[in-house]
C-alpha cells in the first residue's frame, strides 16, 4: 500500500476514474464526436481534439503489449522483483499497471490478463492486472 504522502493526485479531469476505484470499477474516456476511448483521463480526446468526452465501464479485460521486470527498485517501499507493464484494455488504450499473482519469467507479451486492485491507504484503489485464460 502507498504511504498517504505518495497517493496519486485528484484533479477535475480525473476524480470521477478516482471515485470508480472505489467501488472497484474500471472506467475509460470515451470520446462523443470521434469514438475514441482513452487512458489516461484528460480534458480533450488525442484523436481528434474534441472535449465532449464521457467516462464509461471498461471490460478489465486486456493483453500485455509491453513490460519490465524491475529488480531495483527505487524505495525500500516497493518489494523486488515487481512487473511494470502496459496493458492494452479490450476498449483499446493502453494502461500502464503492474502484473500481480504471475512470477516475473512466466510474463510474456499478448498474455491475456483481468483487472485486479490493490487498496490505497484513502479508500481508492489502484488497478493491476493478472494472468487469465480465454474464455
Amino acid at each position: 500500500m502507498l504511504e498517504p504522502d505518495a497517493l496519486p493526485e485528484i484533479n477535475p479531469d480525473t476524480k470521477a476514474w478516482w471515485e470508480a476505484t472505489r467501488q472497484r470499477h474500471l472506467l475509460v474516456q470515451r470520446c462523443h464526436t470521434c469514438g475514441r476511448c482513452q487512458h489516461y483521463p484528460r480534458y480533450l480526446c488525442t484523436r481528434c481534439g474534441s472535449t465532449h468526452l464521457e467516462f464509461v465501464p471498461a471490460s478489465g479485460h486486456g493483453r500485455v503489449y509491453s513490460f519490465t521486470v524491475v529488480h531495483r527498485p527505487p524505495s525500500p517501499a516497493f518489494k523486488a522483483p515487481y512487473i511494470v507493464a502496459l496493458v492494452r484494455l479490450e476498449e483499446g488504450p493502453l494502461l500502464l499497471t503492474n502484473i500481480v499473482d504471475c512470477p516475473p519469467g512466466a510474463v510474456r507479451c499478448e498474455m491475456l490478463v483481468k483487472v485486479s486492485w490493490t487498496k490505497l491507504a484513502d479508500g481508492r484503489h489502484l488497478p493491476v492486472f493478472k494472468p487469465t485464460v480465454a474464455d
